[in-house]
C-alpha cells in the first residue's frame, strides 16, 4: 500500500494513540482508550484504509 499519511499527520496520530492508551492504563478513560491502538498502527504503518476509500493523502510522496 501506498503511504497517504504525512508528517504531521502522522505525529498527531502518534500522540494521539500513545495519550488515550496512558489514559487508560491510568484507569481515566476506562478500557475505550484501548482505541488509541488505531491512530498509533495506521502511523506506524504511514496508510489509512479510511483516506484511501476516500482519497485524502497528507504524504507529499502519496501525490
Amino acid at each position: 500500500m501506498k503511504p497517504n499519511v504525512g508528517s504531521l499527520d502522522r505525529a498527531l496520530r502518534i500522540a494521539v494513540g500513545l495519550l488515550l492508551i496512558g489514559l487508560s492504563l491510568a484507569g481515566v478513560i476506562g478500557p475505550w482508550g484501548w482505541i488509541g491502538l488505531l491512530p498509533l498502527a495506521t502511523a506506524l504503518l504511514r496508510t489509512c484504509p479510511a483516506y484511501t476509500v476516500m482519497g485524502i493523502t497528507t504524504c507529499k510522496s502519496g501525490k
